[in-house]
């Protein structure tokens, strides 16, 4: 994952939160006018990926909030806090009633009625849906790694604002073609009970979904580091510094998607007068906030006994 890529998880949250409330509006009174299992599923799909919009717009507002007594490293990781939230509930309200839909109309099967106007609707969710995946597809891919494939930038993001959005709406086109499916089967057929299954397929997306990005979510909360790649930069950045003898460890914590807290043991050369390691100290901490401006705090700290500096004999 790129550190240096400039999010756009506003703007993602934004055109999704546009999309889902006019897709859900118009799925819900299709359902209502349908009769249909899947439509149903994909109303309250489309009602639950609204309120997770504003969930991530509250966390991103609470996770600029500055430091504090109380929390002297900020607020940051509240992002990731909020991100775990909506993870729960896609899987427990967004899976849950889906799957429990699709039972009961496997059970109690009813004929769609005017299918056409679920078609329709279903038609006019997969443009909108598929404008929001578009615009999160390219913030996602304009922090990727080069190279790396798409499950593993899913892995190494630090931005779950954009995860989420990006996987939601991934869920919700999908789930419009299942949704579409079911229906198509249910008129070819005769049998209603595809209706039914289709909201089982649309529970097993977001079930897929919400594990995934718990998964992802969960790892951040507790704490990750930066990309082994930035890690590596850093100790090279450090350990030519003249004055530097060894580079012991490097430790990087993500706060947030461009928040990262350093800390980097060094062993300095044993005949470095006390405002010389000062001045080397400062002069580091600059540099390394300039080639990686996504560091918030540094923390070089002296270790070992020293030995004398190479680069001086």
């Amino acid at each position: 994952m790129s550190d240096t890529a400039k999010p756009e998880s506003t703007g993602v949250i934004l055109r999704a939160l546009i999309a889902n409330l006019g897709i859900a509006a118009a799925k819900l009174i299709a359902a209502a006018m349908t009769g249909s299992s899947a439509m149903l599923t994909e109303g309250v799909h489309s009602l639950i990926d609204s309120c997770n919009q504003l969930l991530l717009w509250y966390g991103e507002k609470r996770a600029a909030k500055p430091p504090d007594a109380l929390h002297p490293m900020g607020y940051q990781r509240e992002l990731y806090f909020w991100s775990v939230v909506v993870a729960m509930l896609i899987f427990g309200l967004g899976a849950g009633f889906s799957a429990y839909e699709g039972v009961v109309h496997i059970n109690h099967p009813e004929p769609t009625r005017q299918p056409i106007i679920a078609f329709g609707v279903l038609a006019v969710a997969f443009a909108l849906e598929g404008w929001s995946l578009r615009a999160a597809y390219r913030s996602f891919n304009a922090q990727r790694n080069a190279g790396d494939s798409f499950w593993q930038g899913i892995r190494d993001t630090k931005d779950t604002t954009t995860l989420v959005v990006l996987l939601e709406d991934s869920a919700a086109v999908s789930g419009v073609l299942v949704a579409a499916l079911g229906i198509g089967l249910e008129l070819a057929t005769g049998n209603a009970v595809w209706d039914g299954i289709a909201s089982l397929g649309i529970a097993a997306l977001l079930a897929f979904v919400a594990i995934t990005l718990l998964r992802e979510a969960k790892g951040l909360l507790i704490g990750e580091s930066a990309d082994p790649k930035v890690v590596k930069a850093i100790r090279s950045e450090v350990i030519t510094a003249q004055g530097v003898v060894a580079v012991e460890d490097v430790m990087t914590i993500h706060l947030a998607p461009r928040h990262v807290v350093v800390i980097v043991d060094v062993n300095y050369a044993n005949n470095l007068r006390v405002v010389e390691m000062e001045r080397l100290i400062g002069s580091l901490e600059t540099r390394l906030r300039a080639t990686f401006p996504t560091i918030d705090r540094i923390y070089l700290r002296p270790v070992g006994g020293g030995a004398p500096d190479p680069a001086a004999g």
